[in-house]
């Protein structure tokens, strides 16, 4: 058996709010990470993913449960574990190798060992001639080459990555993961295993050994995965695309539905608040472009999520909250790793302008609680203005004021295409012009 290095048991984190209830985001997050291996954390967008990074660095203490390293418990952060981050972090004033030597300073190191760890990084992840360029002089490849090489100079048993690649371009990004895989299967990179944050599902199953996926609202681990191939992986592999395939129809599939009387305890609890919902900050235009995307040859209505992102040359994070909003509002279907149009869907696509904002109008009132109440409020006022400020506060009754103000926006936005309402942001108030009062 390997050695369990990290162990997460029952992991509760939550979101303190001053005014009412707690927010989780993570709920009973268990595993053990081990040495010799990569694991990926894989997931949408507020699953928690990151915040379950900080807290496995010691940045962060879990609000329950329990963090061992090496079977003692972590308390905060050690030298054992080094962190790279989507952003490069870097000291703009100092060079490539003083910013490398950084730490190694802070732990008092002399400086004829610093100086010669830092060559030997250098010289292992290919900074080589860039000793003495300051920051601003690299490109971003070489910036995170550099994030890359500060962390590992310290010789950590654990290194962790946040979106490490997602900065990057797709031609850089895969240049610095094939380079990194290739020097930890030669034994050549000074860690003993790695866990990293990633919305590109591909990119987890060409470089890590096992996936847990994680679910949203609050994060938990819905899937534990194996990656069954040998090094160096071909993603033009038949097995290959059908892995990444079979992940994406896991994180597509919905929640069977379960009976009240096969629940322990009551059987009547009480109905989730429909204002709960989080709506991404995404324009209409991008919705309806993806609409005529799909419905458009070759794909004709049903389109491959994994084939979708590469077309595209869109991330996870990014193509999911499409395809989630698409559903919500009664557009199109996720369903077994695919994305397929309604014929609400086909509709929409073959309407003109007038008739296309009549369908979203009527999908925003029937599927958006927010608009709908809105609405209403405005329908109800002789002068069509209402405050902001309450809805606001009812959003902020289940989720953090920043999501709370990007749903308040991405309503706002939907509704000005659909001319269901408008925004006065100097009087922080909703209102209704003459024509659309009496719709």
């Amino acid at each position: 058996m390997q050695e369990s290095l990290l162990s997460i048991r029952h992991c509760l984190q939550v979101y303190q709010k001053q005014s009412s209830t707690d927010l989780p985001v993570l709920e009973d997050v268990s595993f053990d990470l081990h040495t010799g291996e990569i694991v990926g954390l894989v997931g949408r967008s507020g699953s928690g993913k990151s915040t379950l990074l900080r807290i496995a660095s010691g940045l962060v203490k879990p609000s329950a449960g329990e963090v061992l390293w090496k079977g003692r418990a972590l308390t905060g952060p050690t030298p054992d574990i080094a962190m790279v981050f989507q952003s490069f972090a870097l000291f703009p004033w100092l060079t490539v190798a003083q910013n490398i030597m950084l730490g190694l300073e802070a732990k008092r190191l002399a400086r004829i060992e610093c100086e010669k760890r830092a060559d030997e990084m250098i010289d292992l992840i290919g900074l080589s001639g860039y000793e003495n360029a300051l920051p601003k002089e690299l490109s971003d490849s070489m910036q995170q080459r550099v994030g890359l090489a500060r962390a590992l100079v310290m010789q950590p048993d654990l290194l962790l990555m946040d979106e490490p690649f997602s900065s990057l371009d797709v031609l850089t990004a895969e240049n610095l993961r094939t380079d990194l895989i290739e020097l930890w299967y030669e034994n050549r990179l000074p860690t003993r295993a790695m866990m990293m944050v990633t919305h590109n599902v591909e990119e987890a199953v060409l470089m890590c050994d096992r996936i847990l996926l994680f679910s949203s609202n609050p994060g938990r681990v819905s899937h534990e995965l194996t990656v069954p191939f040998p090094h160096p992986r071909n993603r033009d592999d038949a097995e290959f695309r059908r892995f990444v395939d079979h992940i994406y129809t896991l994180m597509t599939r919905r929640a069977p539905l379960v009976s009240e009387a096969s629940l322990d305890g009551p059987a009547s609890a009480p109905p989730p608040n429909p204002m709960a919902l989080v709506l991404p900050p995404i324009p209409i235009n991008v919705l309806v472009g993806l609409l005529e995307t799909i419905a458009a040859a070759p794909l004709l209505g049903r389109a491959d999520l994994p084939l979708l992102t590469e077309r595209l040359q869109m991330a996870l994070d990014d193509l999911f909250p499409l395809g989630e909003s698409l559903q919500l509002l009664g557009l199109a279907e996720l369903e077994d790793g695919d994305i397929l149009m309604t014929e609400t869907g086909t509709r929409f696509v073959l309407a003109d302008q007038d008739e296309r904002r009549e369908i979203m109008r009527t999908a925003l009132l029937h599927h958006i609680p927010l608009i709908r109440s809105i609405r209403a409020v405005l329908d109800e006022r002789s002068g069509h203005r209402t405050g902001a400020g309450r809805f606001r506060h009812e959003l902020e009754e289940s989720m953090s004021p920043d999501y709370a103000e990007q749903t308040l926006m991405t309503a706002i936005n939907w509704a000005r295409y659909t001319e269901l309402f408008d925004f006065d942001e100097e009087a922080d108030q909703f209102m209704l012009d003459r024509e659309n009062a009496g719709y």
